[in-house]
């Protein structure tokens, strides 16, 4: 079987900034309690007339050139976010039209923060199965449309933007491991109560400020640091690697605190991880696909090396990966 690998990858981002001051000014909280809780510094916010989908497009389109790959060649788009520009049609199927991926499939995927890393699962399996030969994996959120401006506790932690990677079969190693896990029974720790089928939008609903993320950082924290340990030992066992021949590690940016346990758990030496939650927070399913971006494109990543990334999400959803580049 010829294995799958990453042809190209792109990211974008919006150009507005807001930075830990100009949270001061709008809820109770400062910059030194943000950087020392958090990791993070600036995020991006788009415009109101910037959607999901808008960004996904941009990140899209420098992939392809960055794999030397037509949209028309494209077999498949799978975006995965929290934030789509519809309930229905799916965002894939915008970004497949606004690309003009005349042939692809498409469909969004809802995994939380995880996203992006089961989009690559689940195409890189239907291309080994012979159904498609490539196929775009997205991750892109607006995050800052379902932030409460109110919640100092998490308006500060997430940003907008988009990740993408285009993957096809190659003569040479590509997607050695990726493994997946989940546990809903402690959903309630991060969700949005309003706007589903289990409690409609209503005058109500807004009103009482439901359609923003809820979240209980203290119980999330422990579970990620678990779940991101376990993940990733068990995607450099089935990779048959060790940990000390990774040299890099991309972790979900959701908190620098988050990503500095787990680092220590796994042993890896800090000048192996890539940080940039400094400057974009929290992107959920864009965060993986935006930082591998950046590691190749500023000459982290070289022809061969081994990447680890390791991601934590809603759902609570969880997943790890190696791939050789």
């Amino acid at each position: 079987m010829s294995p799958v690998r990453i042809l190209g990858t792109g990211s974008s981002a919006p150009e507005r900034i807001l930075t830990n001051f100009d949270f001061e000014k709008i809820v109770d909280t400062s910059d030194e309690w943000i950087r020392t809780r958090t990791g993070i510094v600036e995020r991006r916010i788009a415009d109101p007339d910037i959607a999901t989908s808008d960004m996904a497009y941009e990140a899209s389109l420098r992939a392809l050139e960055a794999a030397s790959v037509n949209s028309i060649d494209v077999d498949g788009v799978i975006l995965g976010t929290v934030t789509p520009d519809y309930f229905f049609p799916s965002t894939a199927c915008l970004l497949q039209s606004r690309l003009g991926a005349k042939k692809a499939f498409a469909f969004d995927l809802s995994a939380g923060c995880s996203g992006f890393v089961y989009g690559l699962q689940l195409g890189k399996a239907m291309i080994e199965s012979g159904e498609a030969r490539i196929i775009l994996v997205v991750g892109a959120e607006t995050m800052t449309r379902i932030m409460d401006f109110k919640d100092r506790a998490t308006c500060v932690l997430f940003g907008d933007g988009a990740g993408a990677a285009l993957i096809g079969k190659s003569d040479m190693s590509g997607i050695l491991s990726l493994c997946l896990g989940a546990n809903g029974d402690d959903w309630e720790l991060l969700h949005m109560p309003a706007g589903g089928s289990r409690i409609p939008p209503s005058e109500e609903t807004v009103r009482n400020r439901l359609h923003y993320i809820k979240m209980k950082g203290n119980d999330i924290f422990k579970e990620a640091v678990k779940a991101m340990e376990s993940a990733s030992i068990e995607a450099i066992r089935k990779a048959d690697i060790t940990t000390e021949e990774i040299d890099l590690f991309i972790p979900h940016q959701a908190n620098l605190r988050i990503m500095e346990a787990v680092r220590k758990r796994l042993d890896i030496p800090p000048k192996k991880v890539f940080i940039n939650v400094d400057r974009y927070g929290n992107t959920s399913s864009a965060s993986v696909p935006i930082a591998l971006d950046e590691a190749v494109r500023s000459g982290r990543v070289e022809r061969g090396d081994l990447i680890l990334f390791s991601v934590f999400g809603a759902g609570f959803t969880w997943a790890s990966g190696i791939i050789r580049w």
